[in-house]
Parts: C-alpha cells; structure tokens; sequence
C-alpha cells in the first residue's frame, strides 16, 4: 500500500494507491483525499463488455442494504437482456463484492447504487461530491479523471483511474476538512461514440437518502 505524498506512479498527491482491498483501509487516515485499488480486469470480461450491444448494459439506481445488490444487479440485467453467460455472472459478482467491502469500510447500513451507461459529457466538469465518501468503478471506456487544483481551477496535471480499477473518494460531507484540492470529474466523450458502462456507490444512513 502507497500513500502518495507527491507524484508517483500516476497517483497525486494524499491519493493512496491499494494493491489488496484491505489496503483500502489508508482511505480512513487523516490526509487521504482518495483512494485506489490498483487491479486489472479479466481479458474475456473485458472483451464481453467492451463488445456488449450498449442496450444490453444494465442501468439502473437504487438504495439498499449490500446484501441486496446481487439481486438488485442481476434484475438489472434481466430488465434489458444482458445475456446470461459467464461473464455477466462476473458483473455481478464484482459489483457485490465492491458493495459489500465498500459498506465495510464505510460502516453504513445502506448504500445508493447507481450502474449508468454513459455516451455524453456528463458531469465534465472538475469537483467535489455533496456526499460522505464515494466508490465508481468504470466497467467500461475510460476511467474517472482526477488532479490537484491549487487555486479552485481545473488540475494542471490530469490523470486517469484505469479501467476496472475502483476509486475512493471522500466528499464535501466528510468530517474532516481536508484541503487537498482533489477535484475529480467524467472523462468528456460526447461525439466520440464512447459508451462507458460506471457503477457508482455512495455511503448513505437510510433508505430515504435518494438524491
């Protein structure tokens, strides 16, 4: 496990860098703004999902309790006809697995999940979540985008968050202030016809906290 206190091996500066998902731990220290758990996807997942018909994505949003994402997930897929193979088996699993070391982590009883294909330019711009903490995983296309802003305008320095590789992000909510100027956003691809598939997981107390 890194904590990155400079530029290193494409991380930023109070980005910790997890090789396992216990280090994903440092995520919980003072002076961690975000972390990420450095792993690769399968190459016949990747190669499904990459050549995956984008109305064959499962999209969808929720809150719930992680123990009822599989069943959350796996309705997604049957909503638009993900075929049922071993690879979408893999979708789900992960995306559960990733709920329930997330709520772990995060010692919350509900999590709102969102799984969005997406082919514009949403949330282009650099910032902050109005939220606690956040995990996004791209399954698909380019990962979320990142860097320092020293003085509230976009990062000088922009980097990319692998595909497949989940990110860690604290929010506006969190209890501690910490100025690390960590902005983040949606890699721009609108007219590029790009279709990335992103799950996104936000630590919430109850089942009313859908915003």
């Amino acid at each position: 496990m890194t904590l990155a206190r400079a530029l290193v091996r494409n991380a930023a500066v109070g980005v910790a860098v997890a090789d396992t998902p216990s280090d994903l731990k440092t995520f919980l220290q003072p002076g961690c703004a975000a972390a990420i758990w450095r792993r690769q996807p399968a190459p016949t997942f990747q190669e499904w999902i990459d050549a995956l018909d984008p109305s064959l994505l499962p999209q969808g949003r929720s809150v719930l309790r992680p123990d009822a994402v599989p069943t959350a997930v796996t309705t997604l897929c049957d909503r638009v006809g993900t075929p049922d193979c071993t690879e979408r088996d893999q979708l789900i699993g992960d995306v559960s697995t990733l709920a329930e070391i997330f709520a772990e982590l995060m010692n919350t009883p509900y999590l709102r999940l969102r799984l969005q294909a997406v082919t514009t330019n949403a949330c282009r711009k650099f910032h902050i979540d109005a939220i606690t903490a956040r995990l996004v995983c791209t399954y698909r296309g380019q990962g979320t985008q990142y860097g320092i802003s020293t003085d509230g305008q976009d990062p000088m320095r922009v980097f990319s968050v692998a595909t497949g590789a989940p990110i860690l992000l604290r929010g506006t909510l969190w209890p501690e202030r910490l100025a690390s100027g960590l902005l983040h956003r949606s890699p721009p691809i609108e007219g590029t016809g790009e279709t990335r598939l992103v799950l996104v997981l936000d630590a919430v107390q109850s089942p009313e906290d859908d915003i």
